[in-house]
């Protein structure tokens, strides 16, 4: 072998070298201690059990600050208020502690649209049944990263199995979907829907205002009324 040959080989492995070292301090997109969004199955399915399905291309962004970059790896999800124990939960200790669900519900946003997706994701009625949530609270606020807020009854969450999703039509919520949590808060209005959750406070403060709710909006947010007003 000639020495330039030699030089090359040799350049060759002393950068699939340190590029093994590097991958190993630092991790894979997706990989844990990477703090990105971990990789589900990367095809979106847009059909299921004979339904079809929108994409996650079909949403409108219309957050108030614009899409949320959230780091998983110093990511928590409190649990407050009326509680026997308060909570304060890891991404992975969400997805590890409690059953997982699918269910294909339709978000209708007031601007006139909606997307029929398939969500997966954890009861918040188990979430909350593990911090030990007064069942006589009335309701629940849900906070968000960007500083979003809105509340529902705790009476609807538990009877709807309404979901708190980290998965769309098959992979991870992209971060303009709310990563790495959504709530599907199906029957309700869009703005009931609130993206990238980072807490969750039991109260029996019925007249709690949310962002939008403190605009005019509704409180209760049914899709089969006005959402103004009550």
């Amino acid at each position: 072998m000639s020495l330039s040959k030699a030089v090359v080989v040799i350049t060759i492995l002393l950068v699939a070298v340190f590029g093994i070292y590097l991958v190993d301090l630092f991790g894979l997109p997706g990989s844990p201690g990477s703090g990105e969004v971990p990789v589900l199955p990367a095809v979106e399915v847009r059909e299921y059990n004979g339904e079809r399905l929108d994409s996650i291309g079909d949403f409108r962004e219309n957050s108030i600050k614009g899409p949320q970059h959230v780091n998983v790896s110093s990511y928590y999800l409190e649990v407050t208020g009326l509680v026997g124990s308060p909570r304060t939960y890891t991404y992975d200790e969400l997805l590890a502690r409690f059953p997982h669900y699918q269910k294909v519900v339709t978000l209708h946003c007031v601007e006139g649209w909606d997307v029929t997706i398939l969500w997966e994701g954890i009861l918040v009625k188990d979430i909350l049944a593990d911090a030990g949530a007064d069942p006589s609270a009335a309701i629940v606020i849900f906070r968000a990263y960007d500083g979003y807020s809105t509340s529902l009854y705790q009476s609807y969450l538990k009877d709807q199995n309404i979901l708190l999703a980290y998965s769309m039509n098959n992979v991870t919520l992209p971060a303009a979907r709310g990563y790495p949590f959504e709530l599907v808060a199906e029957d309700r209005w869009g703005y009931k829907w609130i993206k990238w959750v980072t807490a969750m406070e039991v109260s029996n403060n019925q007249n709690y205002k949310g962002y939008w709710e403190s605009r005019g909006y509704s409180n209760l947010g049914y899709l089969n009324r006005s959402f103004f007003g009550l």
